[in-house]
């Protein structure tokens, strides 16, 4: 466990160093993490950084006055000051995030000993040097309990794979596929004619797939939604549940799933709960302008070869579909 808080502060230090000197302010509800997660960065800084300051925010509320508002409420990017918002369990929890909006980084501190940095600023560094890599930390510690936490959701899967239209014969890829949850519901609509492939970047959740089955009725590919080892236009429809939110370029993560989907081909995003619903299981409230919005997912969707035909945001299921243009 002491290796990965060592690899996420060291990848820290390292994105900010160039940068020195500024103050680093540290954050998350719990002034005895935020102390320990600044100290440890600290220690991280090379000996020619010692001009730097690494802090925490101590006794310090949000504008409301409530122990539950963030410091970072209070506080403003600035040129020679860097916002680190620790994301903490569910006594920790912030009523609108605004501490983690306005924070240049934020990391999964839910787990102390296994922190997981979820946001840079692509002003301090491009996700291609750490999203990755974080992201399969991040799922890898949850794989193996991945189905018994959310293994009842299966049947909202079934019947979103009937609500997208899949059909006989066709070509599926479940991109993000994670443990395959759907990847039975997928073969079954495709028959023995089609073919479905279930791709996920983390080897973990495929390794899972593989124990309960489910690469026995799909082809199972370790591969990045991003950049996807997938001839253009070879899918007929592409199943996205969970990931057009996770990754950190949604226009650009449309726009791979675009070019490997033929000229009026089917894209379904979904997740087994409403957005509002899995906002609150993270402990915050919905905001506006986020990517899976009605009002802004038609048009980046419009901007990535997609057209959006239906829409529905309701407590048990969230479901886009949209038409290769």
């Amino acid at each position: 466990m002491p290796e990965r808080i060592a690899e996420v502060t060291a990848l820290l230090a390292e994105v900010l160093a160039p940068r020195a000197p500024l103050t680093v302010i540290v954050d998350g509800g719990d002034p005895g993490a935020a102390a320990t997660f600044a100290a440890r960065l600290a220690a991280a800084f090379p000996s020619a950084s010692r001009a730097w300051s690494v802090d925490a925010v101590l006794g310090l509320t949000g504008p409301g006055g409530s122990v539950s508002d963030s410091a970072l409420n209070v506080l403003e990017p600035a040129t020679d000051r860097i916002l680190v918002f620790l994301r903490g369990g569910p006594r920790h929890r912030f009523a609108e995030g605004d501490g983690e909006r306005r924070a240049q980084v934020v990391i999964d501190h839910r787990d102390p000993e296994w922190p997981v940095i979820r946001q840079i600023h692509p002003d301090l560094a491009d996700p291609d040097r750490w999203y990755l890599s974080e992201s399969r930390a991040f799922f890898a510690a949850r794989a193996a309990d991945w189905d018994s936490k959310f293994g009842d959701d299966i049947p909202r899967y079934t019947e979103a794979v009937r609500l997208a239209g899949v059909r006989p014969g066709q070509v599926v890829l479940d991109v993000g596929c994670g443990t395959g949850r759907a990847l039975p519901a997928l073969s079954a609509a495709v028959g023995l004619a089609g073919r479905v492939v279930g791709l996920d970047f983390t080897p973990d959740m495929l390794t899972e797939a593989r124990k309960a089955g489910r690469g026995d009725c799909a082809a199972l590919v370790l591969a990045d939604a991003r950049r996807l080892p997938v001839a253009d236009a070879a899918a007929d429809v592409i199943f996205a549940a969970g990931l057009v939110h996770h990754l950190p370029d949604p226009v650009a993560g449309l726009v791979e799933l675009a070019r490997v989907t033929r000229p009026g081909g089917v894209l379904a995003i979904f997740h087994p709960t409403g957005r509002a619903q899995l906002a609150a299981r993270h402990g915050r409230t919905l905001r506006e302008n986020e990517p899976l919005s009605e009002e802004r997912l038609g048009p980046l969707l419009a901007g990535s070869g997609w057209r959006l035909r239906g829409y529905e945001d309701v407590p048990e299921r969230f479901l886009a579909l949209a038409d290769r243009t």
